[in-house]
């Protein structure tokens, strides 16, 4: 793939993310602020049921839920609309001659965007409860980057198979509520027994968001443990959702 062409892919990968954006908000007055309210609404909820249960043992428990929230919608938001990616995309599929991947990768991106609407409000958050700004922060960059990465390596995974298989849309929905569970969203690790904890913090979710707790909130640096986890996972979801998706190439062409 030569210079030219990748020009031509991104640029496809942008109009597809524009015209996502558009028909996401076309009918919505608000738009595309509810890339804002929509966690902050879930934070003010959630904060009303659970900061009184965790004030002791979580400080600032907005600000850790909407650390969580965002990390959590990132990856959420991608991998959900990535999974019918193509099927939704038939009649381009057929018709314009790109690798399939661009149309995956556009609902990716497209979650990138709200993700960095989401993130304005979540810096107005952290100045409101008086979060000091620290050189850390600059970490969340390559979190984000990592997150992104992993959520990419699935979603190449789940737009190939519900070609094949519609019925994983359900599953996966009843995955992400075990996954978002533990992901420690709205409570404290230490809460849980020791096997517990030793499972949620293999879950690769819960290493972005912690990760991005530390640096976001308490100017912590992720130590080298947790470096290997999140890059590992990362990697190998991604090579291992691109395998998928090229071993299937040729059927999804003829079952789409």
């Amino acid at each position: 793939m030569n210079k030219e062409q990748l020009k031509q892919y991104w640029f496809v990968i942008k109009e597809l993310t524009g015209r996502e954006l558009k028909r996401r908000y076309s009918r919505s007055y608000l738009g595309v602020l509810w890339s804002v309210l929509n966690p902050l609404l879930s934070m003010a909820v959630m904060s009303a049921i659970f900061s009184m249960m965790f004030q002791r043992s979580i400080e600032n428990f907005p600000i850790y839920y909407l650390t969580g929230s965002i990390i959590w919608a990132l990856f959420t938001g991608a991998t959900n609309a990535a999974m019918t990616s193509l099927v939704d995309n038939k009649q381009l599929l057929i018709k314009v001659k790109l690798p399939m991947q661009v149309f995956t990768l556009s609902r990716v991106y497209t979650s990138l965007a709200n993700f960095g609407y989401s993130f304005v409000a979540y810096l107005v958050f952290l100045f409101i409860f008086k979060i000091q700004p620290h050189w850390t922060m600059l970490v969340l960059i390559p979190v984000v980057a990592l997150t992104l990465l992993f959520a990419t390596g699935l979603s190449l995974f789940l737009a190939s198979a519900y070609v094949f298989f519609g019925d994983i849309k359900h599953l996966y929905g009843i995955l992400l509520t075990l996954w978002m569970y533990l992901s420690a969203l709205f409570y404290p690790v230490t809460a849980l027994s020791e096997t517990m904890q030793k499972i949620v913090s293999e879950n690769p979710l819960y290493c972005y968001i912690a990760a991005a707790r530390g640096c976001m909130m308490y100017g912590e640096l992720p130590d080298a443990g947790l470096w290997i986890r999140m890059i590992v996972w990362a990697v190998a979801m991604f090579a291992m959702g691109q395998l998928f998706f090229q071993s299937k190439k040729n059927n999804i062409m003829q079952k789409v």
